[in-house]
């Protein structure tokens, strides 16, 4: 059970797991107790028959603003490198991106470089209106190191991405509408109704088929299409065998041959 003072709260809603950032104080900016909560829960929501889908969104004025610059200087002052703790934060992230369940990203507030980076490994994005988006790092004369520069081309395109991954501007969710990488965008007094309605919509289609297809979708980004359809062929394969798909079939048809058989 988490508390309130926890840095991640973690609410179990029906097939629904809802991961809320809880270091509103720091607009959710990203330490190593807040990374090590989150990679402890993708464990053991990947390990929960009754979770289907996470949802990760934050507590505060804000969804996550990055990494936390105290944390950085806190590992210089000790004469260590951040770039260890980053390379905490990339493999939770990939987790996330790589995870066999589907993941929802609830922006509000700001979703800046590491916050932009977890929004980008999940699988669907829902914002409100207002929400401020960008990677920012080189305005503090950083650069990535959660993924941005490698899945925000994929999300948003070449042009865009490479403007904001190089000005470090940051845009209203409005602004990437045309690019159909957020699923929804609402007033922020809709977002978690919204949200809960995507999340619902993703768990009624619950299966070892659309985890297989998951799986599929994160092994493939970015593969040559040769590999990637011999890839989905061998996943339909063995998605056929494993999960008695033959007789799902049968069962849909059965009332409409039936059906069919009276007139």
């Amino acid at each position: 059970m988490t508390t309130d003072t926890d840095p991640l709260i973690v609410e179990q809603r029906g097939t629904v797991r809802w991961l809320l950032l809880n270091r509103p104080e720091r607009r959710n900016a990203l330490d190593i107790t807040l990374v090590e909560a989150l990679d402890k829960q993708i464990t053991s929501a990947e390990a929960d028959p009754g979770t289907a889908v996470i949802a990760v969104a934050g507590n505060g004025p804000s969804f996550c603003a990055g990494g936390d610059f105290h944390q950085f200087l806190e590992l210089d002052e000790r004469g260590d490198n951040p770039v260890d703790f980053l390379a905490d934060v990339s493999a939770c992230f990939s987790r996330i991106a790589a995870s066999p369940k589907p993941w929802v990203a609830v922006l509000h507030g700001h979703a800046v470089a590491g916050g932009l980076e977890l929004a980008l490994a999940c699988d669907v994005v829902v914002a409100a209106d207002t929400t401020l988006i960008g990677d920012g790092h080189v305005k503090q004369r950083l650069v990535p190191a959660g993924g941005s520069s490698v899945r925000l081309p994929g999300a948003v395109g070449r042009g865009l991405s490479r403007w904001l991954l190089l000005t470090g501007e940051l845009l209203p969710a409005t602004a990437f509408a045309h690019t159909g990488w957020i699923h929804a965008i609402v007033p922020e007094a809709d977002l978690e109704a919204t949200a809960t309605r995507v999340c619902h919509q993703l768990a009624d289609r619950n299966s070892p088929a659309q985890q297989r297809l998951k799986t599929l979708l994160h092994r493939i980004d970015g593969a040559a299409p040769e590999h990637a359809l011999r890839e989905e062929l061998a996943t339909f394969a063995d998605n056929w065998s494993a999960s008695s798909v033959a007789d799902a079939l049968r069962a849909f048809l059965a009332p409409r041959t039936t059906k069919a058989d009276t007139k």
